[in-house]
């Protein structure tokens, strides 16, 4: 207390407060109850520290200052350190050099990452973690049976002051908002999935007073609905945050800060992830060759958009496109250093029917959802959403065939190849193989899947294995290298027809940011589930909602969805029911629609009809268009050969004189070339947009 009251004395001198009874009142108040709410505006300091896992050095003497109140984002590769870092802040493993300086009596709380199967049940579990109320109920209990009333009334107050007279339904909220049914509060510990327990790890962590809180990916496991419910309570906490996450639409929602593992330093940046984004491109515009890359490619759009645009604003779903291609400009020099380059491969752009259901029920013992009638084309790009538990990962599988429909039919076109990306795929791979035994299996089954070792090795090099780990046995990997590999299975099978079920679960953001683009350049269907706002809103071009045993598609973007669940979170589902709301909220609820509603999904299914003939009838263009794309970048790529050669100055010396006129004549040639091709290409480009 002396040593506290000491700092505290030199803390308010800092602050100016030279009367000696303020100071006194000061010490005194700050001591007592207050002092929590003081300790958590001060600084923790990271001064000159070193953090290794067993030879590796994570972190070389690296500094860093986080204030009070800050909230912080944890950013960097997988193994880069960022968990051991949290771990060195909540004091379970020690620094190699160097220290970690915070103010004495901080309250820290962070997110444990595995639980036990015990028999407590959930809602118990999530109130033990205040440990402060459990003691205090300890001890009234003991009151209470030793007759003590005064020091009840003593006890009681104390309660007050937690503000946990309602701690179960305080308990009970934040169980609700994660996902959880009631029925499911009494439902023990050992009762729960993995998954599911990592929920009530992150319940807990919220339940416990706190004045610094860690939580290391919190949204792993947690559906688009949760996160959003995350998001926003996070918004209201007090204290100091640091948070670990591969999601960047999350991090944007809920830090001003960044700290950034980079080459074993602490990088800090002002700002959420996308103004991160935006100062790290600055420093390395000039010399990422991925950013000038994409700089032509922006100049080319820019210049269709120009002359198209009228006609290009008719089709959302070219304007979306375009409009994501404008931001990843500003983006790609972030990434440019990134060890993923992977691409699904080439598939015959089509855009026929690959699956059709009919009147398909889905569920285990009772159905979830009935009479789904759908058809995915070879260039549909759906995402699902909807509740935990509500059938869309069920739906998955049953597309998948990894799991039988309840009844109703599907056809599937010979030429289908799924690729099903499960939420536990990592946990089904051989954990005794090497990365390259497991992408061999896959041409023991399926002959046409069989490629020399040195082609495989090439591949899982894109996906960041290299050298000897992909010889390692991956019992030892990382979850995200797991799932990283788990990726690499998929895109191996040459599927026309992905399945991704909460596919960034433990893949860091350069990852994710690899399967963004991958999956923009995929030109086969693709259906999602994911609670990746930033991957869906880039990725997909439909969304189709399960609600209350419905299936419906849903008229609007994430935002509107996102607007939804703030009014559905307002209201009782009865009254929601009987509202006046949007079309994209009725077919969201499964409500039936007024004549005019029926009369817009017609047109919109005649739309749809109209616009597959259409594109049916344009693939011979689209393929020609693709044709002269390569042609293009063969001449832009000769060209920047050809004018590094020129801009030697040893070029124009009298020896060289020959080879100089040669250069010149060729650059002009590929330039008339470069200029017709691209001529073409926007003929063509204006036929498909007409």
């Amino acid at each position: 207390m002396a040593a506290d009251k000491a700092r505290l004395t030199d803390s308010a001198k800092a602050l100016q407060c030279t009367n000696s009874a303020c100071l006194n009142q000061f010490c005194s108040i700050i001591v007592g109850r207050t002092w929590h709410r003081f300790a958590a505006l001060l600084m923790i300091s990271l001064n000159n520290i070193t953090l290794m896992r067993g030879t590796q050095t994570l972190i070389r003497d690296a500094s860093a200052l986080i204030a009070g109140g800050q909230r912080t984002g944890i950013i960097g590769r997988n193994g880069s350190g960022k968990t051991s870092l949290f771990k060195a802040l909540a004091g379970e493993i020690q620094l190699e050099q160097g220290e970690i300086d915070m103010p004495n009596g901080l309250r820290r709380v962070s997110m444990a990452q595995e639980t036990p199967a015990v028999d407590r049940c959930a809602l118990d579990f999530v109130i033990d973690a205040h440990t402060a109320y459990r003691e205090l109920e300890r001890k009234i209990a003991a009151a209470e049976d030793a007759g003590d009333d005064a020091g009840l009334v003593r006890l009681h107050a104390a309660l007050a002051d937690l503000g946990v007279y309602d701690i179960r339904n305080q308990a009970e909220q934040l169980l609700s908002g994660l996902g959880f049914s009631p029925e499911q509060f009494s439902k023990t510990v050992a009762e729960f999935s993995g998954g599911w327990r990592v929920r009530l790890n992150l319940a807990a962590a919220l339940m416990c007073p706190s004045d610094l809180l860690m939580l290391d990916e919190p949204t792993n496991h947690l559906d688009l609905e949760a996160t959003v419910w995350l998001e926003q309570w996070l918004r209201g906490y007090r204290g100091t945050i640091l948070v670990i996450s591969h999601d960047r639409t999350f991090l944007d929602a809920v830090i001003d800060h960044v700290i950034s593992l980079e080459s074993g330093t602490l990088a800090l940046y002002r700002g959420n992830y996308s103004a991160y984004e935006r100062q790290r491109a600055e420093r390395m515009a000039l010399q990422a060759a991925l950013y000038a890359k994409q700089q032509r490619r922006r100049g080319e759009i820019e210049d269709f958009v120009r002359r198209f645009k009228a006609k290009a604003s008719k089709a959302r779903q070219a304007q979306s496109r375009l409009k994501e291609l404008d931001r990843m400009q500003d983006i790609a020099p972030a990434h440019a250093d990134s060890p993923f380059r992977f691409s699904f491969p080439a598939v015959e752009s089509d855009s026929g029917y690959l699956l059709q259901a009919t009147k398909l029920a889905i569920g285990f013992d009772a159905p979830l959802v009935e009479n789904m009638s759908f058809a995915v084309r070879g260039d549909s790009r759906f995402g699902l959403l909807g509740f935990n538990g509500s059938g869309k990962s069920t739906l998955l599988k049953v597309l998948a065939s990894a799991h039988p429909a309840l009844a109703g039919e599907m056809v599937a076109a010979k030429k289908l190849r799924i690729g099903y990306f499960a939420q536990h795929q990592v946990d089904e791979l051989d954990q005794h193989a090497t990365p390259v035994e497991i992408i061999q299996a896959l041409g023991k089954v399926d002959a046409s899947l069989k490629a020399s070792e040195q082609a495989i090795r090439d591949y899982l090099g894109g996906f960041d294995f290299r050298g000897t780990r992909v010889d390692e046995r991956i019992t030892h990997f990382s979850g995200g290298e797991k799932a990283r590999l788990a990726l690499a299975k998929v895109a191996w099978e040459r599927p026309n027809l992905l399945l991704l079920d909460e596919p960034t679960n433990h893949l860091d953001l350069e990852m994710v940011h690899a399967l963004t683009i991958a999956l923009q350049e995929f030109e086969g269907a693709v259906v999602i589930v994911s609670h990746d706002r930033h991957l869906l809103a880039n990725t997909v071009d439909e969304f189709f909602s399960i609600h209350k045993g419905n299936f419906a598609e849903f008229d609007g973007d994430l935002a509107d969805y996102e607007r939804w669940l703030s009014r559905y979170a307002e209201q009782e589902p009865s009254d929601l029911k009987g509202s006046k709301g949007s079309s994209a909220e009725k077919r969201e609820t499964g409500e039936a629609g007024e004549t005019s509603d029926n009369d817009t999904a017609a047109d919109k299914k005649a739309q749809r009809q109209q616009a597959a003939a259409l594109r049916e009838q344009q693939a011979p263009l689209r393929k020609e268009v693709k044709k002269l794309e390569s042609q293009m970048e063969k001449f832009q790529s000769r060209l920047k050969q050809i004018e590094g050669r020129l801009a030697d100055e040893a070029m124009y010396a009298e020896a060289n004189k020959l080879e100089l006129a040669a250069l010149v004549k060729e650059q002009g040639e590929a330039r008339v070339q470069l200029d017709d091709v691209e001529e073409t290409w926007l003929a063509l480009q204006e036929q498909l947009e007409g």
